[in-house]
């Protein structure tokens, strides 16, 4: 019974957090026509980006293949298999970096240490390369709209108490699969007196912050 969209905002973490950029994208050095890629994209990026690595790394890399196979397995390993492991492990670690928001300037400081793991340089290599693409189309990917979001209210207190009164009451459904950073700006939006309903099933929980 209540008239369609008046009072009410339904949006995903996601979509909510676009919102909340597109008040104040240049705090975050974005434009205001900046866009968003999507998964296909985000993967062709970095095929393209694991395949150069494959080749500027190669040494370092085929060596890290266990050498108890025959010559047939292990060329079929670097071919297929290896370059396969090797973007699963550069997403999962750019996303970890982007949720832990280290910049990357923090991470050439930290990987700058002659005893660091090589396997850490050929990520951040690729993470650069990754960031320079999403820059080069003045795009953004998933994991970078949390991040932005979160910095935005940091950074701008009016813009948070303007949201704080715009959305006075949240309801977050689904809550087990928020992670630590969606909480945060929901708890930055909500402030210290603010109302806010958290459904949501613990045995569900994919991350450990619920």
């Amino acid at each position: 019974g209540l008239i369609e969209g008046f009072g009410y905002r339904v949006r995903t973490l996601h979509g909510l957090a676009n919102d909340i950029i597109h008040e104040r994208p240049d705090l975050v050095g974005l434009s205001n026509d900046f866009s968003i890629i999507d998964e296909a994209e985000s993967h062709e990026i970095m095929q393209d980006l694991v395949a150069q690595a494959m080749e500027n790394h190669y040494d370092y890399l085929t060596s890290l293949i266990s050498q108890d196979i025959s010559e047939k397995k292990r060329q079929d390993v670097i071919k297929a298999k290896f370059p396969e492991l090797l973007l699963t492990l550069a997403r999962n670690w750019i996303k970890t970096v982007k949720d832990k928001q280290i910049s990357i300037a923090e991470l050439e400081n930290w990987l700058s240490d002659p005893d660091t793991n090589p396997l850490m340089s050929v990520c951040l290599g690729i993470y650069r390369g990754y960031q320079a693409a999403l820059n080069y189309r003045g795009a953004i990917d998933f994991d970078d709209l949390i991040r932005y979001a979160l910095e935005c209210l940091r950074l701008d207190a009016d813009l948070s108490s303007q949201l704080r009164h715009r959305w006075p009451y949240i309801l977050e459904d689904e809550s087990q699969d928020s992670s630590k950073l969606q909480q945060e700006i929901l708890t930055t939006l909500v402030g210290d007196s603010g109302n806010w309903v958290r459904v949501g099933d613990p045995n569900q929980a994919i991350y450990e912050s619920f």
